[in-house]
């Protein structure tokens, strides 16, 4: 697991020299919630020995001119920190005009989406939002992308306590320097699914999983890999992906080489493509890196004879010919 997440974090050190700007999302009712490292500006009209401007510490608090203590501002929105200061300097001023706000904020790494995805990037999370929603931000999945999206949780939400009982990911393997992760269906997440469709927060890595790939080659008409979309695909559906076979194909046997579980060596599967069409076998469902290979179909006597009455061969022949040493007969 270490080793995943240490791949993931490279990758995104290397996606930021390229990723846009963070784009600012709205402000929800509530409004941004203070926290540690956050920068807070507060100034009194007529007052200027009052005014202060302060770093919010490590415990969430704020020192402000003329108290006897610290001010908690950690989880607390703007207006709710103006009141409780504002109610702190009537103990010295009649009616204190105190105008307060947070002027940079730097308590919350942004959320950071990338792999299969449009516009990869990092999002500065002013509000909840949810996984679906930050996938359409970020102009929705590639069509290489798979079936699922994995998330991790860099760092537990700062002041979400009982608005999300689920908010606290713990390590699959308990170990506390794993960093907590799941995985979520991707068509479960665009049906809006409540428990495929999480809250995101600050910090959060979203990663949008790549679909495996099989490989197609010999008699078809457009060899090539087909991506391993969620659901599957079918050996048929494969092949009529890539245009079908050509006329010269073995469809009779048809091989299939898999990788063995836990090794690089492959076993051979042998489908009768045309029993498949028929309806008299069972279609092969594919798994990923599936090497399907169409073979040339051997061709009669028969076949060989008429292509040389016809001329067809002419060509071949004419080929092998000039490869020949030339004697004459008298």
């Amino acid at each position: 697991m270490k080793a995943i997440f240490a791949s993931s974090i490279i990758t995104i050190l290397a996606f930021a020299a390229f990723a846009q700007s963070p784009k600012p999302q709205q402000v929800d009712a509530q409004g941004y919630l203070i926290g540690p490292g956050d920068e807070i500006t507060g100034k009194v009209l007529g007052e200027p020995q009052f005014d202060f401007v302060a770093t919010v510490d490590e415990n969430g608090q704020i020192t402000v001119p003329f108290s006897e203590g610290p001010v908690l501002a950690k989880c607390q929105s703007e207006r709710g920190l103006r009141k409780e200061v504002n109610d702190l300097l009537a103990k010295y001023l009649r009616n204190p005009q105190l105008s307060l706000r947070v002027t940079e904020r730097k308590s919350r790494p942004p959320a950071t989406i990338y792999g299969e995805v449009r516009t990869p990037q990092q999002v500065v999370l002013m509000r909840r939002a949810t996984l679906l929603e930050l996938i359409a931000f970020s102009g929705d999945v590639t069509e290489q992308a798979g079936g699922t999206v994995q998330v991790f949780r860099t760092q537990p939400p700062l002041c979400d306590k009982t608005r999300d009982e689920d908010a606290n990911w713990k390590s699959a393997t308990g170990d506390p320097d794993d960093v907590p992760s799941r995985v979520f269906s991707l068509a479960d997440v665009k049906q809006g699914l409540d428990e495929a469709n999480p809250i995101i927060y600050p910090g959060d890595v979203i990663v949008v999983e790549k679909a495996p790939p099989v490989y197609i080659t010999g008699e078809v008409v457009q060899p090539q890999g087909v991506y391993l979309k969620e659901g599957g695909l079918s050996l048929t559906e494969a092949i009529a992906k890539i245009g079908g076979v050509r006329r010269e194909a073995k469809t009779k046997d048809i091989k299939i080489y898999r990788l063995k579980k836990g090794s690089k060596d492959r076993e051979i599967i042998s489908a009768n493509y045309d029993l498949i069409k028929k309806g008299e076998q069972k279609d092969i469902m594919l798994q990923p890196y599936d090497i399907v290979e169409v073979d040339k179909s051997k061709k009669s006597i028969a076949q060989t004879i008429f292509e040389i009455v016809t001329g067809a061969s002419r060509t071949a022949l004419s080929s092998v010919g000039n490869g020949l040493g030339t004697r004459v007969l008298y």
